[in-house]
């Protein structure tokens, strides 16, 4: 049984793998990033469908904190899939603290990117969360 962590990341590597061949079936993939004989986690399920249902207004918001001349186009795949997965998490996982996001987020960025791609989606990723 994974933990929430490992699912996160999981969904991850599966939104990676859809971004480069979004005809792929979702059960291929997570056959793909999960142990041989590993049951589907319903998290999963809902975290790679919920950003790709969302994608266009992810993209949106994400573009619109963006520093002026920068596009989406600019950015990795590796950050802009995680930026994705972290504003889903806060904008539509509710019982999700905002700032757990984050720093899963952080978390998925340092292990998949590195530490300046970390501080970069955390300051993107901050706009997004109300100040307490």
């Amino acid at each position: 049984m994974r933990n929430r962590h490992e699912i996160r990341e999981a969904a991850f590597q599966s939104l990676f793998a859809l971004n480069a061949n979004p005809e792929a079936d979702h059960a291929a993939v997570y056959a793909d990033v999960l142990a041989p004989g590993e049951e589907v986690p319903d998290y999963l399920m809902e975290l790679v469908d919920g950003v790709l249902a969302h994608q266009a207004e992810l993209d949106e918001a994400i573009s619109a904190k963006l520093k002026k001349g920068w596009t989406l186009s600019r950015l990795t795949k590796t950050d802009l899939i995680v930026l994705r997965l972290g504003l889903y998490e806060i904008q539509y996982e509710t019982a999700m603290p905002d700032k757990a996001a984050i720093n899963e987020a952080l978390e998925i960025a340092k292990t998949y990117s590195d530490e300046q791609a970390a501080k970069f989606i955390n300051g993107i990723l901050g706009h997004f969360v109300a100040k307490a």
